[in-house]
């Protein structure tokens, strides 16, 4: 069976590849700064404050450039489904352990900002982006979220659980998305 246009099954037949290969992975190397240990064990330790994985912490830290303050939830990820429900004891304990981070609470209809905010571990909250918006809407009511706590939209996280709640990480070029499981359980996909 033959393979598709561009496709070359795996084997590179040009000469000179070994050399190539050599050069992009010197070169891949040097554009990864060597850290001080001492930033690293107080980059591990902010991961930690913040409730990440290392490899996770790190990994958006090199995409933005920054540290993180902090996380947007959606009421999904918080498995707060209506009004009046309580949060489930193990997510409330991961928000209640987070140091030096703000957690925004994100409501879908029927749930509201004022029972999000009646959870201590939840620091301020807003109404989500409708479902109806455009992506233009959703970005800027992203953007108003973000700006009323005065901090750049690339310093926080939001933590979802469906995959329209992922576009708003990118509509609002937040400093990236974490599915609630990866963030509550630890587990992906």
């Amino acid at each position: 069976m033959m393979a598709g246009i561009g496709h070359n099954s795996g084997r590179v037949d040009e000469p000179g590849h070994s050399w190539r290969k050599h050069v992009w992975t010197k070169a891949r190397k040097n554009l990864m700064p060597t850290l001080p240990i001492e930033v690293v064990r107080l980059r591990v330790r902010r991961a930690t404050q913040l409730g990440l994985p290392y490899k996770t912490y790190a990994g958006i830290r090199a995409s933005t450039g920054h540290d993180l303050i902090g996380f947007l939830f959606s009421n999904n990820a918080l498995q707060v489904m209506r009004d009046g429900q309580p949060m489930p004891i193990a997510r409330a304990d991961k928000l209640g352990d987070l140091i030096a981070a703000q957690r925004i609470g994100l409501a879908h209809i029927p749930v509201t900002p004022t029972h999000l905010t009646s959870f201590p571990e939840i620091d301020r909250a807003y109404a989500a982006p409708r479902f109806d918006g455009t992506w233009t809407d959703m970005r800027d009511h992203l953007q108003v979220v973000i700006k009323s706590g005065k901090q750049p939209a690339d310093r926080f996280v939001l933590v979802g659980d469906t995959g329209f709640e992922r576009d708003w990480s990118e509509a609002a070029k937040l400093a990236g998305y974490l599915p609630a499981d990866a963030f509550f359980i630890g587990r992906v996909g």
